[in-house]
Formats: C-alpha cells, sequence, structure tokens
C-alpha cells in the first residue's frame, strides 16, 4: 500500500494573522510535490482529506486554499467543498484557454473564490481578472518592480495579492509597501532577536510555570503558587479543565481538584499550553498553534514508537521548540531560566538526540518545509497512515483549544 501525506503551509496577512492554509499533497517522506499526474494528487488529497472529513481540522476552521487542474475543475470536484471554506487554486496551466475562462465564470458565479498561481506576468491572463479573489506571485521568480502594472491592473478589479516564498520579516514589510495583502513562507519561523533583551516578570513567570510541567512528579504547590500570582491564569485553567478536557461542566475549584479529576498527565499540558497562551502575541500567534501541534503530535507518536524512551519529554520538547521566536530571545538565553532536563535542552538547542530528531521530523512534516530532508519515520517503526492520523488529530486538539 502507497504511504501517502498531507503537509500545509499557513497565509498570513500584513499583521501576521492567519488567514488559511495551503494544503500540499506528498507520496514521500522526502516532504516535496512528486513526480505524478497534478489531477492524481488533487484527488488523493480531496479523498483523504473531504471524504473523511479531516480539512477543517487540518485547517484549524480557516480557509483551505487547495490546487485544482482544469480536468477537476470541468469535473466538478470543487463543489464537492463549501464554497465558505476553500479557495480553487488553478495550477498546470500555461495560458487560459476558452474552456477553462468557460469554467472559471461557472465557479465565479456560484461564489467560490479563486485564486491564479504559478503567474509569469503574461498578460493573457489579465481576461481572469473579473473572476479572480487572489493571484498568488513567487517572489524568488518574479522581481517585485516588474509588478507595477499588475497591482494596477488588479487593484481595479478588486484582486488581492499574496507573495509565495517570503523568507523574513523584512521582506514582508517591503512587499506589503508595494501593495502585497497575503504572505506564504517560512519568515514566521525566523526568530526577529532583540539585543540585550529581557524578560518581563510575566514572562519569566510564564517560563517557570512551563518548566514545572516538566518536572516528574508534578509539584503541584508550586504550580499552585504560581497561578495565585495571577487571577486570569487561575480562571483560565479552571475553564479550559472544563470546557476542552472532559466535555462536560464541572465545578472544578481548585488545582489539587483538577489535578484528581484530570489525572497528571492531561493537568501538566494544559498548564503548560496557559502559560504559552499569555506568551505569544498576535504576531507570534501561528507560531503558538504550530507549537501546540508540534507537541502533540511529538506526544502521541512517541508513545506509539521507536521514541517511548523520550515519551516523557515529547510535548514540552514540541510546546518550547519556537519559544525563540515568540520571545524574540536566544533559545540558550531563555533556557538559562528553565531548569529542564538534558535531552529537552539539546533537542532544543541542537536537534541532537532521539527527542531531537523526533522535534525535526515533527515539525518539518506539519509545515511541509521542502528545503530540510527528513528522516524516514519508518525507521522509527511509524507508518505514514498513523503520522497523518495524529496530525489530524493533534490540529482537531489544538483548534478546541484556542476556540476554548
Amino acid at each position: 500500500m502507497q504511504s501517502t501525506y498531507i503537509a500545509r503551509q499557513a497565509i498570513l496577512d500584513r499583521k501576521s494573522r492567519t488567514i488559511g492554509y495551503e494544503l500540499l499533497f506528498r507520496d514521500s517522506q522526502d516532504n516535496k510535490f512528486p513526480e505524478i499526474d497534478p489531477d492524481i494528487a488533487s484527488a488523493k488529497l480531496i479523498i483523504q482529506n473531504h471524504i473523511h472529513g479531516d480539512i477543517a481540522a487540518l485547517t484549524l476552521g480557516k480557509t483551505a486554499f487547495i490546487n485544482f487542474t482544469e480536468y477537476y475543475l470541468i469535473n466538478k470536484f470543487p463543489l464537492l467543498f463549501d464554497k465558505k471554506a476553500i479557495v480553487i487554486e488553478l495550477v498546470g496551466h500555461e495560458f487560459p484557454t476558452e474552456r477553462l475562462i468557460k469554467i472559471i465564470k461557472y465557479y465565479h458565479e456560484k461564489g467560490y473564490r479563486i485564486a491564479l498561481t504559478e503567474y509569469d506576468l503574461a498578460q493573457h491572463w489579465d481576461v481572469l481578472l473579473p473572476y479572480l479573489y487572489l493571484i498568488k506571485i513567487d517572489v524568488k521568480k518574479i522581481n517585485v518592480k516588474r509588478l507595477r502594472a499588475l497591482i494596477g491592473k488588479a487593484r481595479s478589479h478588486g484582486v488581492l495579492l499574496a507573495a509565495e516564498k517570503v523568507e523574513t520579516r523584512y521582506q514582508l514589510q517591503s512587499l506589503a509597501e508595494v501593495g502585497f495583502n497575503y504572505f506564504q513562507g517560512f519568515f514566521y519561523h525566523e526568530p526577529e532577536i532583540v539585543t540585550g533583551q529581557t524578560l518581563s516578570p510575566i514572562k519569566a513567570q510564564m517560563l517557570k510555570l512551563i518548566s514545572e510541567t516538566a518536572n516528574t512528579p508534578l509539584n503541584f504547590d508550586a504550580i499552585a503558587e504560581i497561578l495565585a500570582h495571577d487571577v486570569n491564569l487561575s480562571i483560565g485553567l479552571l475553564k479550559m479543565v472544563n470546557n476542552v478536557s472532559t466535555g462536560t461542566k464541572v465545578a472544578i475549584t481548585s488545582i489539587k481538584q483538577a489535578a484528581a479529576y484530570l489525572g497528571e498527565k492531561k493537568l501538566k499540558q494544559f498548564v503548560a499550553i496557559l502559560a504559552l497562551s499569555k506568551l505569544s502575541t498576535e504576531c507570534t500567534d501561528e507560531i503558538a498553534k504550530q507549537s501546540l501541534i508540534t507537541a502533540r503530535l511529538m506526544s502521541e507518536l512517541a508513545q506509539k514508537s521507536d521514541f517511548k524512551q523520550v515519551k516523557d519529554f515529547a510535548f514540552i520538547t514540541g510546546l518550547l521548540s519556537a519559544m525563540e521566536v515568540i520571545l524574540a530571545m536566544p533559545m540558550a538565553d531563555i533556557l538559562r531560566t528553565m531548569p529542564l532536563a538534558k535531552p529537552i535542552e539539546e533537542a532544543l538547542m541542537y536537534r541532537s538526540g532521539l527527542l531531537g530528531k523526533l522535534l525535526s521530523m515533527t515539525s518539518h512534516y506539519i509545515i511541509g518545509d521542502n528545503g530540510t530532508l527528513m528522516e524516514k519515520f519508518s525507521d522509527y517503526s511509524l507508518t505514514a497512515e498513523l503520522i497523518q492520523e495524529e496530525f489530524v488529530s493533534a490540529s482537531r486538539w489544538c483548534s478546541e483549544l484556542t476556540q476554548a
């Protein structure tokens, strides 16, 4: 049976708020688009993530950007989806044929949003402008100085512009000034280190709270003491315990009662998540969500594979994996404030050891980072089916948490 994967990449606005995710078809651990017919790739993506009802989970309730070739447009595959839930991305088109123009009009009239990808500056695409929602431009291939005419025409038709393969926040700012509305790439993974920055008291407390969750057994008195300094933290934990963990309303009035009701493992995770929510900002919201998914996925995979010996460290490692970006501080400086086990520190600093391998593989799997080689999951007794199942489960879990 052939293995299949689905990766995803976030699409963000000028304020680094996530507006949707492009879902990317993969057929191997290489995490790059396979050498197969794109029609087949689209079909597999649809079958795996629509018929099985996983698209909303993978996109955390945001818009799904899905590639469709002319063949699948003609055969009405986009009609499988709610028009409010997806954007139709046109791929594999060298020029707009009469048949393509006709089918684009059809979907436009039905209220579907359409994005033109692989844009190459050719004027023959102008005929589609009245029907487009978005044009995606690979800024590595096209110099933005050549886009002045397009920007004017796009604005006149109310068409938005999205920049693909954006690598830095400085590049994002420059592109926003030119007229781009949305951005896709790995720029939000790059830390903006502020020299000489020190942690505020509340952030220092949150890191201390997270580090406490790495202890076994859990020190309830230490956690309760930290929570006691902030009423909102205490209320937040009790709300999270009630709304997310149990699915029912229970009158929980103390940390110890919550521990008894949930069990130590779940309580540790929710305390850590609560602390993370206090550390992240609007600009780091996407990376914080990815940290949550990474933590959950690492934890679940570690319990069902050759990574079992690091399962107790997996969740906290995933949760802290993007702290350098969230806090805009070097990881070494952050770790000095947190008494963590050596395997966790080495995984976070150098991606070394068994824990580091799990972190690297998991994080690259989630975002479809084509520039980084992935270890073969099968070497650690993990199947593609299990990974995909746990990824969807982790995404659904994150969505429930962030909506609670």
